[in-house]
């Protein structure tokens, strides 16, 4: 049995620079904001402000570490490191998911006590602070804009963003009604519906957090299209050991045995394979072993009988 391999990859380009001064001013923006909202969410009564103001934190703290570990993944890699440090834009993601679900906890507890027993709040107030949240997030969504299709950390944290807006939006709206009609309960029973959206959004962002920190297959790679493209190579009998998983949240890695019994096919067989995985299934970085007889593996003619 002879074996080689071939690694092919495209290098990730981080964040353009000006990226790097986006985030800093959208940290300043929602982290003064996040002072003000909540003092006076805690001065003014309000659980509303509070639970957007809590909601607010942990958006400067989830660009904080995003931008922490872009910085990180664009490093080389070290003798330890072998791969660089691109895998902590995983554990960003799951960090942010934790300290965003801590931050809910609290804030539940104290909104349920609110609804059994509503305090006065003022609505013009709360509508001044959240109608100035509308504003700075919306500003900062429009800073990560540009960004958003090729970056799916710049598509978070715009996303992000833009749901703050509409967040605060809610809270304007809440202003108004308790304006409208005294009732108070209305200001609990946001913040009530804010933590069940936000909660919504962090609980797919946990779960797919743990299934990228589990290596497992792409949600965006379909494992069999992958293994039938595979097998419809020229020369190609059986493939094994296939192996799909994310690297990063923005690259993702492939290792592969394939058995072609005429031997080596040749670099440009190999080189031509890694550009159309890239090209269609979104595979940055690729290793095959050649195998010239297989062992313990169903061929290909078996595995595309059964998917058909």
């Amino acid at each position: 049995m002879s074996g080689t391999h071939h690694h092919h990859h495209d290098h990730h380009h981080p964040a353009p620079a000006t990226f790097g001064l986006a985030f800093a001013i959208g940290i300043a923006l929602n982290g003064g904001f996040v002072l003000l909202e909540g003092g006076y969410g805690i001065l003014s009564g309000s659980m509303a402000l509070v639970a957007d103001a809590g909601h607010n934190l942990s958006d400067v703290l989830g660009l904080v570490i995003a931008y922490g570990a872009s910085v990180l993944a664009a490093r080389a890699p070290t003798a330890r490191f072998t791969y660089g440090f691109k895998a902590s834009s995983i554990l960003a993601a799951l960090i942010n998911a934790s300290l965003l679900l801590v931050a809910l906890g609290a804030i539940l507890v104290e909104t349920l006590r609110r609804l059994f027993d509503p305090a006065p709040v003022m609505g013009g107030p709360i509508m001044a602070i959240a109608a100035i949240g509308i504003v700075i997030n919306t500003v900062t969504a429009l800073m990560f804009m540009r960004g958003r299709h090729h970056d799916i950390n710049i598509r978070g944290a715009y996303l992000h963003m833009a749901a703050d807006a509409a967040v605060s939006a809610g809270v304007v709206v809440a202003g108004l009604l308790i304006m409208l009609t005294g009732w108070h309960w209305i200001d609990p029973l946001t913040s009530l519906l804010i933590v069940g959206v936000i909660g919504y959004g962090t609980w797919d962002l946990l779960s797919s957090a743990l299934k990228m920190g589990l290596q497992a297959v792409p949600a965006a790679i379909d494992e069999r299209a992958v293994q039938e493209f595979l097998c419809a190579r020229p020369g190609v009998r059986a493939v094994h050991d296939l192996h799909i998983w994310p690297m990063s949240t923005t690259e993702t890695a492939l290792t592969a045995h394939l058995v072609i019994p005429a031997g080596h096919p040749g670099d440009a067989f190999l080189h031509a394979l890694a550009h159309e995985l890239e090209h269609d299934f979104g595979v940055h970085h690729t290793t095959f072993q050649i195998e010239t007889e297989g062992h313990d593996c169903h061929g290909c003619e078996m595995r595309l009988i059964k998917a058909a």
